[in-house]
Formats: C-alpha cells, structure tokens, sequence
C-alpha cells in the first residue's frame, strides 16, 4: 500500500505539471490574438497597399430597404407595380435589400435619394443595352424550364430583350406581364407568319384556341424555331395529335426521319389537313417513284389518270399501322 501511495502522488504531480505548461500565456479573459493585429488593420498600415474590401455592412448602406420612398416621385411606376406578381418581392427577406422592392430590379437607390440627379449606382433599363436587362430579369428568372435556354435563345441573339415583350410597369396583359396580347406580340416582329394563319386551313391562332406559345418556347429551347419538343422536332405536333404519334409496328419512315413537316405546313395551308400540295397523289408520288431507291415505287396497275382516285383511299394508315406493311385499313 505504501508503494502504491507514492506511485499515485508521482503520477499525480506529473500530470498537474503537464496542465501547467498547456495553459495560455494570456491574462484570463484576454482573446489570444490581442496582441496582433487584423489583417485589414495590416493592409491599411502598409504604404502602397490596396484598399480593404467593403464590409456588407457598408454595402447594405447603399440601399434603402423600403420602396415607399420611391412612391414619392414615381406614383404612377408605383401604382401597376403594386398590383403585379414583382410585389411578392418585397415580403421574400431571404435576399436581402439588393433582392426586394424597387431595388431588386434598379439597384441600390440610397445616393439618388439623397440627390435626385445622382444615377450612378441606379440600372436603367430604358438606357441598357439588350444583353444587360437580359442579364438582370435572369438573375430571378433563371431557374425553371422556361429559361434554361434563354441566354442561348434566337431573341437573345437578335437582341431582343425581355421588356420587349414584357412590362414590368405597364403591362396590358396580366398572365406574364405582356406589353400585348398573342398573337399580336408575335406578328409585331413575325410578319411572315401572320399571313399563313389566315389560309382558308390553319392552326385556330387567331381565334384564339392556339397560342405561339402552346408550340414555341420565345426564352428558347435547344432545338431549331424555338419549338417545344425533342430532337425530332415532332414532340410538340403530339401534343394534340396523339393517334398519330405511335409507336407502329409498320411505320412510315418518312414520319420517323423528316418529321410531320414533310408533309405538312405548321401554320396553315391553302390545302385541306394543312398539306403542301393540293393533290395528295403528287404529295405520294414525291417520294414513290422509281427514281427513288429507298421507298418503293408505285405499282404499275395504280391508275393515276383516274379522277378522285387519291392514294390515301386505299392506304389510309399513312402515319403508321399495327397490321398491314402497306398501311391499309
């Protein structure tokens, strides 16, 4: 017992000198870095070298944070953005100041508050160029289906920008903020289209069953016309022709390799089922001929010379068919 005794002081002493020499040198309560300085206090105690970045602090002094103050001058601007869908911004706080109100949109508005002429650190669409307002609706808009492309869209590359389209302040159509209802937006810069729905057969646009929209994507898609569809291009005709889509077990390949444009117009046509060409025999014979080695050539006892004898009367499954190679009934 009494070698054990001396053994537990021994260990005892060796482990209160062990804690002495891991204690701090610094006074309690005293931070371990007092005696150095920030770095920020280092960079402005050197000659010559750069300024300290702006703190958040600083740069949360650069907006107000309120958007009443802007009402003050700009009632009217004020007044239709109160009513629209923007307004949620000034309740989200998750941003911050540079994300809510008026501010979100035209940047930090404390100096010109402070002097009215003062614009420097305000954005001014009317001023910007196409690539920077496309820019600055995107830092929201970005995310989503309908903008994945935008940047990348055929308007981007024309130089339309979104107030083109869409007004913030001045909108006469609520849904999405249209400076104009559709398709009227549309032919404002598609002149050639507008024409082509007004055929004796046609998508029922102007009517307003079918919108651009329903078939194009205006923020852009990564296929050819902005249309919303898949590489093929045919996605968007089935929408709302199903029964046409398939799969077949006898396909046409015609439908399968050049697409429903290769025998149909999109917008409209001055011939029934808006085909290119009035008889659907030449349509046929456009690609069934003996010149032709890939599809097969009419047989010789089809009577082409007799009148109203179209080629869909017998071979009526043009689109593709589950019983017949031939797509008869």
């Amino acid at each position: 017992m009494p070698r054990f005794g001396t053994r537990l002081s021994l260990g005892l002493l060796v482990l209160l000198g062990f804690m002495t020499f891991l204690l701090p040198a610094h006074p309690q309560g005293a931070p371990a870095t007092a005696d150095k300085p920030a770095p920020a206090a280092q960079a402005a105690a050197s000659p010559g070298a750069p300024a300290a970045p702006s703190t958040p602090a600083a740069a949360a002094s650069d907006y107000v944070g309120s958007s009443e103050q802007c009402k003050v001058c700009h009632a009217d601007e004020y007044s239709s953005w109160e009513h629209s869908p923007h307004w949620a911004t000034t309740l989200d706080t998750r941003g911050g100041p540079a994300h809510q109100g008026c501010e979100g949109c035209h940047g930090a508005a404390a100096s010109h508050l402070a002097d009215p002429t003062d614009t420097s650190k305000l954005f001014l669409f009317e001023k910007a160029s196409a690539k920077d307002i496309n820019a600055r609706c995107l830092t929201c808009h970005a995310s989503g289906t309908e903008h994945m492309a935008a940047i990348n869209s055929l308007h981007a590359k024309n130089d339309v920008s979104c107030i083109s389209c869409h007004s913030p302040h001045h909108a006469t159509e609520p849904q999405f903020l249209l400076v104009k209802a559709q398709p009227e937006l549309c032919y404002s810069c598609h002149l050639q289209q507008k024409p082509q729905f007004a055929m004796p057969f046609h998508h029922r646009v102007n009517e307003g069953l079918v919108q651009c929209t329903d078939c194009h994507n205006p923020h852009g898609t990564i296929g050819e016309h902005q249309l919303r569809s898949s590489a093929t291009q045919d996605a968007v005709c089935y929408t709302c022709h199903a029964d046409k889509q398939g799969p077949f077990v006898f396909e046409h390949e015609v439908v399968k390799v050049e697409g429903c444009e290769s025998c149909h117009t999109p917008h409209g046509s001055p011939n029934a089922h808006l085909l290119k060409v009035s008889n659907v025999n030449i349509l046929c014979l456009s690609c069934h001929t003996t010149s032709f080695t890939n599809a097969p050539g009419a047989p010789s006892f089809h009577n082409q010379a007799a009148q109203y004898q179209a080629c869909t009367l017998c071979h009526s499954q043009i689109h593709g068919s589950n019983f017949d190679p031939t797509f008869f009934k």
